[in-house]
Parts: C-alpha cells; sequence; structure tokens
C-alpha cells in the first residue's frame, strides 16, 4: 500500500489527533477496501476533510484528487464519502474519548445543550446537535446527531455516576431526569414551574406506613415566605410510585430585572393574545434552580452561580457555527452526504480543540482559575493553519492539468454555457483582419 507522504504540515498533525488505528478502522468499517483512483486510507481521509473541512464541492473535491492522481470524476467521489460515515463516526468518538472512565469519587461538571442544522433551502429545523461539554477545561467532551424528530434527552449522552449536569428548561420532564438520577448523577436544571411539578411532603395527612403523603408545591405561596430574600426548599421529584429527594433553590432579581423580566412575560402572553396572568408575573421575578446536589455542598448562592456559568456552552456551540461553520449542510436531509458532513465537520472541530489544548498547555483558558483568554482566536489560527495544511497535503504535478481541467468541468446538458452569439464572433474576426481591434 503507498504511503503517506512525509510532509511537515498542519494536516501531518491533525492525523496525528486521530486514534491511532485510523487505518484499520477504514478497513474494519469498508470505508476503504482496495486501492484504486484513491490509493491509502490517508488519501481518503484527505478527501473527507476537502468536503467536510474546507466545504469544497464534489467536482472540486475531485479536481483537487486529479491535480495529482489523474482523472476521477465527481460521482466516484460521492461513492467514496458515502461509505466513509460508520469511519468517520469511529474517528469522532475515538477523538472524543468517549470510553466509559471509572467513578473516582469526585464531581465532574458536564454542561449540556442543542443546536440546530438546517439543509439549504430550509427555514425549520433539519437535523439537531446534542452537545456536551467539560465545564472545567472547556472541551467538547461528546456530539450526538439526530433528525429534528428526536427531542431533548439525557441518553443522548455517555454519563456516568458522578456526573454534575448543567440543564436548561428543556429538561423539565421527570421521564428525563429520574433514570439519571437513579443511576448516581446529579443535576443542576433550571426549573420551570409552569412545566413540571415539585412536591413536598404534607404535614396535615396522614399517609401509609413508611410513605410520607406528598403534596403538590404552589411557589407562588412558598416563594412569598422568603420576603424576597434568597433561599431553598426541600422537594420530591416524582414520577409514578418513585420519588427522589432535590432542592429547589430560589433568587429573587434585582429591581431592574424583575421589571424587564414582567415586560417580557406579559409581552409573550400578549403574542399569544392572552393576557399574563399575576402567578406568572411574580415567577418571573424569581430564578428557581433545581438540583440533587444537598445545600451543604452548594447553597443556594452558589448553585445559582453555577447555573449561570452554563452559558459557556452557548459560546462553544458560536465557536463552532461560525469558525468552523458546523451548522452549514450542504447535503439534502437522509442522505448519505448529509450524514457524512455533519461528522466529518464535528470531527475537524473536535480536532481542532485537542490541538489547541495541546499546542498552548500554557493558556490560562480553564474555568477553575483566573482566565487569561478564551479559545476563540486559538481556534481562528488553528483553522486556518488545517485548511492550508489540507490543501498543501498533495502537491499538484504538471502532467495532470488536463486531468483537472476534465475533472472541474461541467457536465453534459442540454442548456449549454453562456457564450458571445455568432455575429459577434465574426465581427470580431472581420475586425481583427483590418486591424481595427485589440481582441
Amino acid at each position: 500500500m503507498p504511503q503517506p507522504p512525509t510532509l511537515d504540515n498542519c494536516f501531518e498533525t491533525f492525523v496525528q489527533a486521530l486514534p491511532a488505528d485510523y487505518v484499520e478502522l477504514a478497513y474494519e468499517f469498508k470505508a476503504f477496501e482496495r486501492a484504486r483512483k484513491v490509493t491509502s486510507p490517508y488519501q481518503l481521509l484527505h478527501i473527507v476533510l476537502l468536503y467536510c473541512g474546507l466545504d469544497l464541492s464534489l467536482r472540486s473535491c475531485a479536481g483537487e484528487v486529479a491535480q495529482h492522481q489523474g482523472y476521477i470524476s465527481d460521482t466516484a467521489i460521492q461513492k467514496r464519502l458515502a461509505a466513509c460515515v460508520p469511519w468517520v463516526k469511529a474517528l469522532l468518538s475515538g477523538v472524543f474519548g468517549l470510553e466509559r472512565v471509572v467513578n473516582s469519587g469526585s464531581l465532574r461538571f458536564v454542561v449540556i445543550d442543542g443546536s440546530t442544522v438546517q439543509e439549504p433551502g430550509a427555514t425549520e429545523t433539519t437535523y439537531r446537535l446534542h452537545i456536551a461539554i467539560d465545564l472545567i477545561n472547556l472541551s467538547v467532551r461528546q456530539v450526538t446527531v439526530t433528525t429534528d424528530k428526536v427531542g431533548e434527552h439525557l441518553d443522548h449522552y455517555q454519563l456516568d455516576e458522578g456526573d454534575v449536569v448543567l440543564i436548561d428548561r428543556g429538561y423539565n420532564q421527570p421521564k428525563t431526569l429520574m433514570p439519571f438520577l437513579d443511576r448516581g448523577g446529579e443535576i443542576v436544571l433550571r426549573y420551570n414551574a409552569h412545566s413540571m411539578n415539585l412536591y413536598e411532603v404534607d404535614t396535615t395527612a396522614c399517609g401509609e406506613a413508611g410513605q410520607e403523603p406528598l403534596l403538590k408545591v404552589d411557589w407562588e405561596s412558598r416563594l412569598k415566605t422568603l420576603n424576597g430574600q434568597p433561599g431553598y426548599f426541600p422537594v420530591y421529584l416524582c414520577q409514578g410510585q418513585q420519588r427522589i429527594p432535590m432542592y429547589l433553590h430560589a433568587m429573587p432579581l434585582p429591581p431592574a430585572q424583575a421589571a424587564k423580566a414582567r415586560r417580557q412575560a406579559q409581552q409573550r402572553a400578549k403574542n399569544k393574545s392572552k393576557q399574563a396572568r399575576e402567578r406568572t408575573l411574580f415567577l418571573s421575578e424569581w430564578v428557581l434552580v433545581l438540583t440533587s446536589v444537598p445545600p451543604a455542598l452548594l447553597d443556594t448562592e452558589a448553585v445559582t452561580a453555577l447555573y449561570r456559568v452554563r452559558w459557556q456552552v452557548e459560546i462553544v456551540i458560536k465557536r463552532l457555527k461560525s469558525l468552523l461553520q458546523v451548522d452549514e449542510l450542504r447535503a439534502k436531509k437522509d442522505s448519505s452526504l448529509a450524514d457524512l458532513y455533519l461528522h466529518g465537520k464535528l470531527l475537524y472541530a473536535a480536532v481542532t480543540a485537542k490541538l489547541a489544548i495541546q499546542r498552548w498547555p500554557q493558556a490560562q483558558r480553564t474555568l477553575d482559575a483566573p482566565r487569561q483568554l478564551t479559545d476563540w482566536r486559538l481556534w481562528r489560527s488553528l483553522a486556518d493553519e488545517l485548511k492550508a495544511g489540507v490543501k498543501a497535503c498533495f502537491a499538484p504535478k504538471p502532467q495532470f492539468a488536463a486531468d483537472y481541467l476534465k475533472s472541474v468541468a461541467e457536465r453534459s446538458r442540454k442548456r449549454q454555457l453562456q457564450s458571445l452569439p455568432d455575429d459577434v464572433h465574426r465581427l470580431i474576426e472581420r475586425c481583427r483582419q483590418l486591424g481595427l481591434s485589440h481582441l
């Protein structure tokens, strides 16, 4: 099998960041079976990055191969890329390091959020990206791709006992939370009193032996007992006969923010041709955070401050989109190329983030110490280097110039490319003969 060229460029660094058995995986997942125009898994990976990382069209990818290898059609490129989906998914898992870890007894903070991707011309969601990041070093821990029909759920992620997940209001569903809590996980959740009920012990009723009777919490009444001060309440999260003890922390908003929150609640109701209820307006003045972590470890001030740090996942998503164009899907929904493009782009992003940490280990960028910078410029620098490295990986050969033109040429079609009318051609030729034209 032909050996990859020895080049001192960023593409070589990219390859070294992949699982060491990336070649064997190419054969295992039948992405590469025999050498033809594409001579090795290394070269196939190069084509994947041309399409997913540099956003070249199929025909442009064919042209890049033709410049150093000889003619290849865009249809052949499409077939080779379509076969790479399982391989690229395996590489992505290897880069994230999703192998299950043994619980060390310490807490690991994980921020979870989702984002959307649209196919060309679409105005609504085509695919969803379910993203988990490590809150300490802000590295992307996992990304799962689903269709628009699949909602948010903790089962999308590989989480372990000892993981503390920070999640938004979209997860206010007991069926989403209970299985993870049963496995020994912990949550810090922005609570929505309108979508999920919590319960407290009913001291006025008598229940069965060993099972205290519960009463649904009336949050308007309970929060008024705090007299505008921070506080927490022991509560129960229930589903069927199962109940799990939790803690609801309440933090009042400052007056200016509370007034703004009331106006927003009124506007939302007005948009639905309704009038906001007084209970809704009252609850909008509070930040409510539900957690399974005892107050002895995280008090009200700490847990609400911790939840605010959840915003870091939004910044990571913004970097993925603005610097690496993760959301600019270039293929139709449910096609193999769409699947490849999304996972290939995520592989490109994961390696970029991994290389940034490796190259600048001394950068003060983690959240467990005073921060010196964010990853924005680091990612930008590496993304530019990777693009240059991929382009420079295989040098063009002069003897394949004609093959390049053939590979990038337009397909035969009824409507020809526009050119000057024959009469104008004859006029130009006549002017040349008479010495009246500089054409």
